[in-house]
């Protein structure tokens, strides 16, 4: 079974919305275990348990939000060199 980690921040509500379509619509493929986690829970542990992310933020000032940016951070020395090739997507919530 592969899992697809989804790792979003949300302060009105917009990106978690778009995660959470992103988890219906991939717990529709058989064989595929999704986890979904807020960027400020997340850890280095998630990132190397997973097969595959979808990163979902809301733009900010032309940027990536804050807790997001914290999150790559805080994972990225961690997970160095270990996690490539697997896929990933990125999620932009722009008001």
């Amino acid at each position: 079974m592969k899992t697809l980690l989804i790792v979003y921040h949300s302060r009105t509500g917009g990106t978690a919305q778009m995660a959470e379509a992103a988890v219906r619509g991939a717990a529709t493929e058989k064989g595929t275990n999704v986890r979904l986690i807020a960027a400020a829970q997340a850890t280095a542990g998630d990132v190397l348990a997973a097969d595959g992310y979808i990163f979902a933020t809301p733009e900010n000032l032309a940027a990536m939000a804050g807790v997001m940016k914290d999150f790559f951070d805080r994972t990225y020395y961690a997970v160095l060199d270990r996690i490539n090739g697997r896929p990933y997507a990125a999620m932009i919530c722009a008001g």
